[in-house]
Order: structure tokens, then C-alpha cells, then sequence
């Protein structure tokens, strides 16, 4: 699963690029409209009261630009942002050195929120109600309690499972944006954009081409832009064409709906295997050798999505959209 090519979960060739592409403000931020046009309202009320921005928790699948909403919104606050992540906060203090750091209407970015440690968690409560940290001094009769007021500040929470986020903390967030997967049209935007920035040569139908493969995911979009520049430069011109482009996703195995070999064998193994299922999780794991948390994290999802599988109580079942993909006759008794 880490050499998978078309998963959504960031890797380390996708650092620098995601760096250099990244837009600065909220319009060039492509696709999220909703969310925009709510983000606009909030940061403009903050600056024009001269306070901080409410919390704001930011969920959704990975790849879609949490990370990059939230320099967006430091930005436009014209605050400076500090970044880390849930499992990097590893005690209670640590936590403390960060926030008592922070300037006034600062941007503290934690990335997987939902990570945090139960200690961790319960020290950040007091910090965004009332932007103070409690603390004991001392021990047994004689301790007491201290509080440390520290500067207003904005937490921007990101996490892909926004079920596993406790109710005090989720309810301390005054904005909650869901980022939705992208259309076809916002992603060949992204990709024309990108292009440009990369000095890439690229024709109208190749970026909808690409676009159509990237399940609804800036990442893998610029990802495949990268790839695909890669045969272009070798096996044609340097433009990025159709005909390039189709050359190259083909020899990635990544077909027209941005399935690739796995998500197929999944398939195939439902449908040839075990007659369409149900199949249970554990025997489909052993049958294309994947671990079961990994094939129901990362691959069942966008085959969900699609209408190609089903969970039932039973197992998994392939439904006829996805025989209807795979080019085989759907059984008229399913």
C-alpha cells in the first residue's frame, strides 16, 4: 500500500510540489465554494473587530487541502501560523511550550486532531474556551491550582475521521467546514493552474483526462500531472497531449474512472472468487494478500463511493456497476 500510486494519503514526493503549488488566498483556492464563501464571512468579521477567528475544524478525505486552507486563512487573518500534529503533541507540556509562544491572533494548525491524547486533549480545552492553561503546583494537601492566562489564538483542527474527535473538543470549534471531493471541472482547473506554474504544455482534453482519474483529489491530480509530464517528455514532445496522457495512465494501470490494479484485483477477486459475495473482510484480506484495515481505509471507500461494492452484514458484495465496468455479465438472479 505505501508504493500505491493513486492513494490520497500524502507521501514524500508530494511535499515539494504540493509546496510550490499551493495558492495564497481564498480566490485562487479552487472548488470548496461553500465553504469559501462561509470562511469569508468569519475572517472578515474577526479582522473587523480586531479579534481572533473562532476554531475552526476542518474535515474530510486526505488530499483535498486542509493543510492548505489553513495557511489560507493565517494569511487572510494576517496572523503567522505554527503547524504540528496530533501524534507529534506526545505530553501536556509540550503542548503549554506551543501555545504560550503563540502572539496575539496567532494560527495554531494540528494536523490528524483526532490523535491528540486524552492528557493533551484536556489541557487544550481551557486553552480555546477561555485562553488561559491550568496547571497543579505542587503536591497532596499543599498543591494548588494555577492559571496562566496566554495570547487569543485560532486553532484549525484537520482530520480525516471526524467520528473518532471527542464531543468536548468537537464542540469547542465555533466553525466546522466539511471539504467535499472535487468535480471533474474544479480538478482540470487545478491541473491547468498547476501546469502553468510547472512551465507544463498541456492540451484542454489531456487536463480533463487526468481530471476524470483523480478521484475527486487535488493530490492525486497533481500527482498524475507529474507522472504523465514524465512520458511526455520522453516518449513525445514535452506536450502534454490525449494521446500522451493515455499512454501513460494505461502503463500506471490507472483506468478511466482512476481505478487501479488493486482496487481491480478487489473486484475480480469479489466477482470471479466468490461468485459476486458476500465475502467476509478477513477472507478477501487473505485472498489478495492486503491487510483488512487497510483494504476497508483505503480501498473501500472510492469503491463505495462509486456504487461498485456493498457492506452487508454478511460481507462484501460487487454490485453491477461494477461488473458493468469490468466488462462482465451481471447475473440476472443478483
Amino acid at each position: 500500500m505505501e508504493d500505491r500510486f493513486i492513494t490520497s494519503t500524502k507521501n514524500w514526493t508530494d511535499a515539494e510540489i504540493e509546496t510550490s503549488l499551493r495558492p495564497t488566498s481564498l480566490d485562487q483556492y479552487v472548488g470548496q465554494d461553500k465553504v469559501k464563501e462561509s470562511l469569508k464571512v468569519y475572517i472578515q468579521a474577526a479582522k473587523s473587530r480586531k479579534d481572533a477567528l473562532d476554531h475552526v475544524l476542518l474535515y474530510g478525505p486526505p488530499g483535498l487541502g486542509k493543510t492548505t486552507l489553513s495557511h489560507i486563512i493565517a494569511k487572510e487573518l494576517g496572523s503567522q501560523i505554527k503547524i504540528t500534529s496530533g501524534p507529534a503533541i506526545e505530553h501536556a507540556a509540550d503542548l503549554a511550550a506551543i501555545l504560550t509562544n503563540l502572539n496575539k491572533n496567532d494560527v495554531l494548525f494540528i494536523d490528524e486532531i483526532h490523535r491528540l491524547n486524552k492528557t493533551v486533549e484536556e489541557i487544550l480545552y481551557p486553552a480555546m474556551e477561555d485562553f488561559a492553561l491550568d496547571f497543579i503546583v505542587g503536591k497532596g494537601p499543599s498543591a494548588k491550582n494555577m492559571r496562566l492566562k496566554i495570547q487569543p489564538f485560532t486553532l484549525i483542527g484537520a482530520t480525516t475521521k471526524a467520528g473518532m474527535l471527542t464531543s468536548p473538543l468537537r464542540d469547542r470549534f465555533g466553525v466546522i467546514c466539511r471539504l467535499e471531493l472535487y468535480s471533474d471541472t474544479d480538478l482540470q482547473i487545478i491541473i491547468e493552474r498547476s501546469a502553468k506554474i510547472l512551465n507544463i504544455d498541456i492540451d484542454h482534453s489531456a487536463s480533463l483526462d487526468i481530471a476524470r482519474r483523480s478521484r475527486g483529489t487535488p493530490r492525486i491530480a497533481n500527482r498524475l500531472l507529474k507522472r504523465v509530464r514524465d512520458y511526455a517528455e520522453v516518449l513525445g514532445s514535452g506536450e502534454i497531449t490525449k494521446d500522451i496522457t493515455d499512454q501513460a495512465l494505461a502503463k500506471m494501470e490507472i483506468d478511466e474512472l482512476g481505478l487501479d490494479f488493486i482496487d481491480r484485483k478487489i473486484l475480480e477477486s469479489i466477482i470471479y472468487k466468490f461468485g459476486g459475495g458476500p465475502v467476509g473482510l478477513d477472507t478477501l484480506s487473505a485472498m489478495i494478500g492486503e491487510d483488512a484495515g487497510t483494504i476497508e481505509d483505503v480501498y473501500e471507500p472510492y469503491l463505495l463511493q462509486l456504487g461498485f461494492i456493498a457492506r452487508t452484514p454478511r460481507g462484501r458484495v460487487a454490485l453491477e456497476n461494477a461488473y458493468r465496468h469490468l466488462g462482465i455479465d451481471f447475473p440476472t438472479s443478483k
